[in-house]
Formats: structure tokens, sequence, C-alpha cells
């Protein structure tokens, strides 16, 4: 009985809950407890020589179709069956495919739907298989790790990562004679360099301070030492005092020294667009704004990179995707084997090279390092040392819409950041009790 209700309750969840995220990924529920193998030593048709064919779901898998290449040539009785779906509809597939019993094998997994299918029995408890492996999890970041580990269980492993830096734009600095930023940057410097580089009469601005949380606020809350959401998850952490100097060392770059476009501003024309177009010459941006940047060929050359400045302390948000494995899995030991291959240094650095993502094993980012030999791309590989993992919750969708419902009243100054911070920390609280 008590089985059932949990169904139906992962039913609702899933139907109500779903998650589109910016950075920075299917079981049957009515035949859970009669579909689910009991242990990874069940035959399958792999153990006994006959070919399995594995389903991996994801997005932008094109970038690693040489690894699936690799794992297939030492794996010949697996084959492994692609299943791309853009980004946008990704996750409203998979909770389609988790209702109707059609979940893929290995899938791909982000930190903020991570919670909510590891704790509703969706994802495959892997920690018996790493530690019989001696998977050395130490290979990856532990903000990673600990991103798709729940209750002191793995249940994914980190695939690749992004972290935020600070984009800057050379010939402007050049222009105006400011020294290009390093790591002995703090709020301080930003903001006096901000001042010397805006030239409102030329429409360039020496910061976008746009309300972004992982771009943004996200990290300057991590620098003024507080944090969106508590370690246990249950707690909100936007009404603190920390929180609120983060989030106003933001507004302050608009409202206060003037030296960022307003929230009107920045939707209209996007500060990457801004920053591309020779307009801005600072901004918080994604390692995966490198592709992007080095497409422009009037920027490519003129750009570079740089930690991001501290506050009290240096505080970046990291986000990476996992490999997880669906509880309902009818080919277990396969599907293990795919993904401690995918956990290999192996597939790290032939997904580097195909044009990937920053790969999460620990010393294969040359690849990715060499596709942007201009630029000090080495900075978002630096900041994993004292990255914090994305906040994420079991329904993370729910208070990340009070984030943009009330944030915006301090942006436009509707509203004391204070006051805002504190009404989306009561609201947030309010979420996460409910999440119980």
């Amino acid at each position: 009985m008590v089985k059932h209700t949990k169904k139906a309750v992962l039913l609702t969840l899933l139907t109500v809950n779903m998650i589109v995220v910016s950075a920075c990924s299917t079981a049957n529920t009515s035949n859970q407890s009669s579909a689910a193998p009991t242990n990874d030593a069940k035959a399958t048709a792999g153990a006994t020589g006959e070919k399995v064919t594995l389903t991996y779901g994801g997005w932008k898998l094109d970038t690693i179709t040489e690894v699936i290449k690799a794992f297939q040539a030492s794996h010949p009785n697996i084959e492994v069956k692609a299943e791309n779906t853009p980004y946008k509809q990704y996750f409203t597939k998979l909770e389609t495919s988790a209702q109707g019993g059609t979940m893929p094998d290995v899938l791909l997994m982000n930190g903020p739907n991570f919670i909510k299918y590891a704790d509703n029995g969706m994802l495959k408890d892997i920690t018996g298989n790493i530690k019989a492996d001696q998977l050395d999890l130490n290979n990856f970041p532990a903000s990673l790790v600990s991103l798709y580990s729940l209750n002191g269980k793995n249940y994914g492993i980190p695939k690749d990562y992004d972290t935020i830096g600070l984009w800057y734009n050379k010939k402007l600095f050049d222009e105006k004679g400011v020294a290009y930023p390093d790591a002995s940057w703090d709020w301080n410097k930003l903001v006096e360099a901000a001042k010397k580089l805006t030239d409102t009469s030329k429409g360039i601005y020496g910061f976008a301070a746009p309300m972004m949380n992982q771009e943004d606020y996200y990290n300057t809350i991590l620098q003024a030492g507080g944090n969106v959401i508590s370690d246990d998850h249950k707690k909100s952490g936007y009404d603190q005092p920390e929180a609120i100097e983060g989030l106003k060392f933001l507004t302050d770059l608009i409202q206060v020294h003037k030296v960022s476009p307003t929230l009107a501003q920045m939707t209209e024309t996007a500060p990457a667009d801004m920053f591309t177009s020779g307009k801005l010459a600072m901004y918080f941006d994604g390692s995966w704004a490198a592709f992007t940047i080095n497409q422009n060929q009037d920027m490519k050359n003129n750009a570079d990179v740089a930690v991001l400045p501290k506050g009290k302390k240096q505080g970046v948000v990291i986000h990476g995707l996992g490999n997880v494995i669906s509880a309902n899995t009818k080919h277990p030991k396969e599907a293990w084997e795919f993904v401690k291959f995918l956990a290999s240094k192996e597939a790290a650095e032939i997904a580097a090279k195909q044009g990937g993502a920053i790969p999460a094993y620990k010393g294969s980012e040359t690849a990715w390092l060499s596709a942007f030999p201009q630029y000090h791309a080495k900075a978002f590989i630096d900041m994993t040392a004292y990255a914090s993992p994305y906040p994420v919750s079991k329904n993370t969708s729910v208070w990340n819409t009070y984030e943009t419902d009330i944030l915006k009243n301090a942006w436009t100054g509707e509203k004391s950041v204070a006051d805002a911070a504190k009404e989306l920390g009561a609201k947030m609280n309010q979420a996460l009790a409910a999440e119980k």
C-alpha cells in the first residue's frame, strides 16, 4: 500500500514540477516494483554474449559521438543508441517517458532536476558499483560529486562542468588606459574600473549587472559570505544579511554607480550581445561563452577572461551535467559499463577534442583549453578549487519562479533590496517546507 502511495505522489510531482534551466538534461512508475531489477548480477542478454542495445538520453549528444564509438569498439556486445533531444524539450520529454515507462537506460541529468528524480526512486544507486570497481571520485571536482549525491549515496558521475568568469574587452581597457582584471581584483577594483570605462555618450558601459542567477547573483551572494540555500536543502539564505549584500552589490552598479545598463535595457539587448558589439567593457558569463565569443570575428581577439573578483571572499557557483542510470533499466550491468567508460579520462579527452564542454575529469581539460589559446580560459578551471554547487532542492523550479518575480522589483528600484530579499526568503522557505 505504501509503495502505491509513493508512486502516485511521484507522478504528481513529475507532472507539476519539471524544470528548464540556463548554465548548464525514464522509468515506468506504475510498474516500478515489479519491473526494477533487484541487482546487477541479474542475467541479461549481454551476459550470455548476445548483443544488448542501451538507450542514452540527452541533448547535444552530437558532441560525444566519438566517445560512443570508442565505447562500442571496446564493448562489441553493447550498442548505444543516442536519443538526442533539444534542451528546451528534454525535460518535458523526460516527464512523459517517466510516466510511460520509456525512460532511457542511461541519461544526462542536471542539478536542478536531480534530487526530484533520485529521491523518488527513479535513478539507480550506483554507490556499490563505484566501490566494487574502485572508481576514484577524487578525479572529479568535489562540488560536482556532491551535486549528484543524496543521503550519502551516489547516483551520478560528473560528465562536464561550467563556472563563471569575468569577461572583458581588451580594446576598451586599452583605450582608457585601465589595467586588465587579474586574480587580485575585488569588488572595489571592479567598480573603480567600471567607472573609468563607462562612456554613456558612446553608449558604452563599464559593466553589466543583469538579474541572472547562475551568471550573476548566485556568485555575488557567495562572495559576500552567504548562500542561496542551506546545505541540507531546507532553508533559504536570501533573508540573511550576506545574501542581501551580494544582491545589493549588483543593483548598486545600476542605481548608484551608474556603470551598468538598466534592467529594461538588458532585457531588450542581452549583455552578451552588448559585449560582442563593443558596447560593454565587462560582464560575468560562463565558460560556455568562450565558444560564442571565439566565433565573433570582431571580438574573438579583443576579449579575454579572468577569475571573478572577490567580495569578502572568493566565490563562484559550479554546475555540470551528470550521467545517471534509470532505476528500471533492464540492463543494469551494461548500463554501468557505459557510465563507467563515460567517467574515464579517455572518454573525457575524446569529448573535449570534439568540442564539448569542460570535461569533469581532472587533468583532461587541456584539449578544451587548446581550442581557445588566446584566452586565459584556465581561470574557469582554477576556480573549481573554491566553487560551490549550483543551489537546488527537490522542486527547484518553484522558488526559481519566485526569484524572477520578486527580485525584479529590486533591480528596477521599486523595492529595496532588503525588502525584496526578505520577501523572497519567506516565499522560498514556504516552498521548501512543502517539499517534505
